[in-house]
């Protein structure tokens, strides 16, 4: 059976794998076309909801496999607090450094990311036209693929 940090690895793979298909069916009029869907119609808004979601799932998951369980109420505002802990007392920095040590990357960096996409994901998700989100559909493709990629690897 897997572990509950398996599970939300998972989730965030599910998660980021909706971001890419749903950027795809936005921007492919082959795509759209096979899918009935209108031409002019796109999900950006869910690109970034799921892009968000990816990196959240991925932090619940690095913190489960420490021990830490977060929940509601505030359940991702402590689930970030908890991250940035392992951020601030340099846990994370030290284990990037050993996997990546080429990359050196920065764990700020991931924390940044997951930070940024939390604030789009409220803003993106519930206030503007879903048009106007494929510059921060793109970038929010592009963060969740790097947070996950690199929080997965010392899961």
């Amino acid at each position: 059976m897997a572990s509950e940090a398996e599970l939300y690895a998972i989730r965030a793979e599910d998660e980021f794998l909706l971001a890419e298909k749903d950027m795809l069916i936005s921007t492919d009029a082959k795509v759209k076309a096979e899918l009935g869907i209108p031409i002019g119609k796109t999900f950006f808004y869910s690109v970034i909801s799921h892009a968000y979601y990816s990196i959240f799932y991925c932090a619940k998951a690095y913190l489960f496999s420490k021990g830490i369980k977060t929940s509601p109420p505030e359940e991702h505002k402590k689930t970030f607090n908890a991250f940035k802990k392992f951020v601030d007392i340099g846990v994370l920095e030290a284990e990037l450094l050993k996997i990546y040590e080429d990359a050196a990357i920065k764990a700020d960096a991931l924390l940044g990311i997951f930070k940024r996409e939390k604030k789009k994901r409220g803003m993106f998700t519930y206030n503007l036209k879903s048009e106007a989100n494929i510059p921060y559909a793109k970038e929010s493709i592009e963060n969740a693929r790097k947070f996950v990629a690199n929080v997965k690897a010392l899961l």
